[in-house]
C-alpha cells in the first residue's frame, strides 16, 4: 500500500528555517524589475495549417490592413484565404535596466484556428507595456518544438504544435524610465513580509555597512542610505546582497493539492497528541446479464434480463493514537501509521486541524 507518496520530497524541499541566508535571497532592491510585454502580429509561410477565414476574420482584417500599408491595394470585395497565414499573440518579458538593441526571446502563441506554426515567420510586429506605448520589435522564424501528422481522419501529435518561440526575436526600442540614481536611499522590499527578518536585516546592514544606514519602514520594507554616484552605489549594493541575515523562525505551513491528493509541509509543523479513527467503506455493483430462452414450439419470445450484485464491504478502522511531535519526521512517521492513502489524508489533515492537534496553517489550492 502506498505510504504518504510525497513524503520523500517533504525533508528534501524544505529548508533549514534557522540557516542564515544572502541578503539578495531575502529581499529585491525597488524599482529593479522586469516588465512583460505583449503583441499582436501574423506568422506567415505556413504549409497550409494556418487560419480559416470563415472561423478566424480578424487574420483576413489584419492581412488586408498589412498590405495596404505596405502600398498593397486590395480590391473592395476580394475573398482573403490565405491558409498560410495565422494571428499570433506575441509576449516578452524586458529585463531590468534594459537598453535600446538589446535582444529579447519572443513567444508565439496561435489565436485563431491554425493547425500548426511550425515553418513560419512572424512579420515584424511591436510590442507594447501596460503603459500602451511600444518598447519592442519582435521579428523572426518561429521554433516548434513539437511534431505531428494526420491522414484518413487519424492523428498523432506530440506536444504542443500552436506554441512557438523566436530566440532573440525582439529588440529593444525604448528604455524603461529607472530612478536607480536619483535618490539618497535605496528600498529593499522583503520576499515575505515579516518583523522579525525586517529587524535582522537591518541589524546586518547596521553592522556591516555602519550604524544608522539601514532603518525599517515597515515588516516588508527596509530603508538604506547609498552613495549618489552610480559606480559607488553598485559597488555599495553588490556589498549588500552578499550580507548573511538570520531569517525570522519560518510559519508552519501544510500546502494540500485538492484535486491531484499532492500534500507538502515545511519544517515546522508540529503536531499535538491526539487519536485517529480511520476506515474504509467501498460498494461494487456488478450487473449480470441473462437471457431467457422458451421450450420450442411454446410460441414465447427470448427474454433478456438483468441480474445485479451489490455488494457493501466495511473495513474496520482502529483508533490510532498519534504522540506529540517536535518534527518534521515525526509527523511523517505519524501519517505513515494511518496507512491512508494522499487523498484520505486530504480530509484527515482538515479534521486534525479543526481539532487543534496540527499546528500549522493549512493551504488549500
Amino acid at each position: 500500500m502506498k505510504r504518504l507518496m510525497l513524503a520523500l520530497l517533504l525533508a528534501v524541499l524544505c529548508m533549514d528555517a534557522g540557516a542564515a541566508q544572502r541578503l539578495k535571497e531575502l529581499a529585491a532592491v525597488a524599482g529593479v524589475r522586469s516588465n512583460p510585454l505583449l503583441g499582436y502580429g501574423l506568422v506567415v509561410g505556413l504549409d497550409g495549417s494556418g487560419d480559416k477565414s470563415n472561423s478566424s476574420p480578424f487574420t483576413t482584417q489584419s492581412l488586408t490592413n498589412m498590405l495596404n500599408q505596405l502600398g498593397v491595394q486590395v480590391p473592395v470585395g476580394t475573398k482573403l484565404d490565405p491558409k498560410n497565414v495565422a494571428a499570433v499573440s506575441l509576449t516578452a518579458v524586458m529585463p531590468p535596466f534594459a537598453r535600446r538593441g538589446q535582444p529579447l526571446d519572443i513567444t508565439v502563441s496561435s489565436i485563431g484556428d491554425a493547425k500548426s506554426l511550425k515553418g513560419g515567420t512572424l512579420l515584424m510586429s511591436p510590442l507594447k507595456g501596460a503603459d500602451g506605448q511600444i518598447y519592442a520589435l519582435a521579428q523572426g522564424n518561429v521554433v516548434v518544438g513539437g511534431a505531428g501528422a494526420s491522414a484518413g481522419g487519424s492523428k498523432a501529435q506530440v506536444n504542443q504544435l500552436s506554441v512557438g518561440r523566436i530566440p532573440s526575436g525582439g529588440s529593444v526600442e525604448r528604455e524603461v524610465p529607472n530612478a536607480f540614481v536619483g535618490s539618497e536611499v535605496v528600498m529593499l522590499n522583503l520576499l515575505e513580509s515579516d518583523f522579525t527578518t525586517a529587524n535582522h536585516v537591518v541589524q546586518a546592514i547596521n553592522r556591516e555597512v555602519g550604524s544608522g544606514t539601514a532603518r525599517a519602514l515597515d515588516g516588508a520594507t527596509v530603508e538604506v542610505h547609498a552613495p549618489m554616484d552610480s559606480d559607488s552605489r553598485i559597488q555599495f549594493l553588490s556589498r549588500l546582497e552578499n550580507i548573511s541575515v538570520e531569517p525570522g523562525e519560518e510559519n508552519p505551513l501544510v500546502i494540500i493539492n485538492a484535486r491531484t491528493g499532492s500534500i507538502v509541509m515545511n519544517k515546522a509543523v508540529k503536531l499535538d497528541p491526539c487519536a485517529i479513527a480511520h476506515g474504509n467503506l467501498s460498494v461494487t455493483v456488478n450487473n449480470t446479464p441473462n437471457v431467457s430462452q422458451p421450450p420450442p414450439l411454446s410460441g414465447g419470445n427470448t427474454v433478456t434480463t438483468n441480474q445485479a450484485n451489490i455488494a457493501v464491504k466495511a473495513d474496520g478502522g482502529k483508533v490510532l493514537n498519534l504522540p506529540r511531535s517536535a518534527n518534521l519526521s515525526q509527523v511523517v512517521n505519524a501519517l505513515n501509521t494511518l496507512g491512508a492513502t494522499p487523498q484520505d489524508l486530504v480530509s484527515i489533515l482538515q479534521a486534525m486541524k479543526s481539532a487543534g492537534s496540527l499546528k500549522a496553517d493549512l493551504q488549500i489550492i
